[in-house]
């Protein structure tokens, strides 16, 4: 069926709010091109009560897909790349990075403070460790504890008094049309991003010229080539759910900057790099630049 595709998403709300709004441009791009969505419920999705680092890190969240599309169930997936790890499975590839969503945190307090205000000892939910660890910097006085579910469930825990404030990703809110829940948008000197957060990646075999026709369009290059920056940085140092990292690569007149943190899982060790590079001229040279940041950060 040449004038079909099939996607592969989670059943989230943010799951599905982002890849309809991705499908919509594909769409328009490609006059009488027909959606068809598989959905999958992930591991990662099935298991709340435990944090990711437990479970065995966000690659839960993608196997079950890429598993359907290597079924062909599904001709692609629209993933939210920072929960896409370094090395996928063979015969897979990630063809296109549409335009980045804003990557940085956001937080949203139960009484309507800045972070900067919130009372010692004030309950910070979060299960992310780079965001543990950078904010423990910030304000070592808070307790911070680990929390999952969709991002309702995590405003609803804030709103009930179940913690006194949630840090989220800012693009899932907007995505969702909830932008005016964040309090307060962190800067990125006070919360480096995870890698690729804000961007999309979009999944696909290999060996499928017709599907990779329709979505090299769609290519944002300036994304494309940040966040392989990014992912390189990863690589490197071997980074999964148990390590808090974080990497960050923007445009900086003819220059990629890249900023990079990496600390032990107790916050131990926190250890920053910065680097620039002129902007690359290739994917490939994108992420050997962010490889080398990487490989200075983790002997630093």
């Amino acid at each position: 069926m040449p004038n079909t595709i099939t996607v592969a998403t989670r059943k989230s709300a943010l799951a599905l709010a982002q890849c309809r709004a991705w499908l919509r441009e594909l769409t328009s791009l490609h006059p009488g091109l027909e959606v068809v969505e598989h959905h999958v419920t992930t591991t990662g999705d099935r298991i709340v009560d435990r944090s990711l680092a437990e479970i065995g890190g966000k690659g839960l969240f993608v196997k079950e897909i890429e598993e359907a599309i290597l079924a062909g169930e599904a001709d692609i997936a629209v993933h939210s790349l920072k929960d896409v790890p370094p090395a996928l499975l063979p015969k897979l590839v990630l063809s296109c990075f549409p335009k980045r969503e804003d990557p940085r945190d956001v937080v949203v307090t139960r009484d309507g403070g800045l972070f900067e205000a919130l009372a010692p000892k004030s309950r910070v939910g979060t299960s992310s460790l780079r965001r543990m660890v950078q904010l423990k910097a910030l304000r070592p006085e808070l307790e911070y504890v680990p929390i999952r579910g969709n991002v309702d469930t995590r405003l609803r825990k804030c709103e009930e008094g179940v913690v006194d404030a949630v840090v989220l990703a800012r693009a899932g809110l907007v995505r969702l049309g909830l932008e005016h829940r964040a309090t307060q948008t962190l800067s990125t000197d006070q919360c480096l991003p995870a890698v690729g957060q804000g961007a999309l990646a979009i999944e696909q075999r290999a060996d499928d010229a017709r599907v990779l026709g329709l979505l090299e369009p769609m290519q944002h290059m300036e994304t494309a080539l940040a966040v392989h920056a990014e992912r390189g940085v990863m690589l490197a140092i071997e980074g999964n759910c148990q390590t808090p990292v974080a990497a960050y690569a923007e445009r900086a007149g003819d220059a990629m900057r890249l900023r990079a943190m990496l600390s032990e899982p107790d916050g131990s060790r926190l250890r920053r790099v910065e680097q620039s590079c002129p902007w690359p001229a290739s994917l490939g040279e994108a992420f050997a630049f962010g490889e080398h940041v990487g490989t200075t950060l983790k002997s630093a």
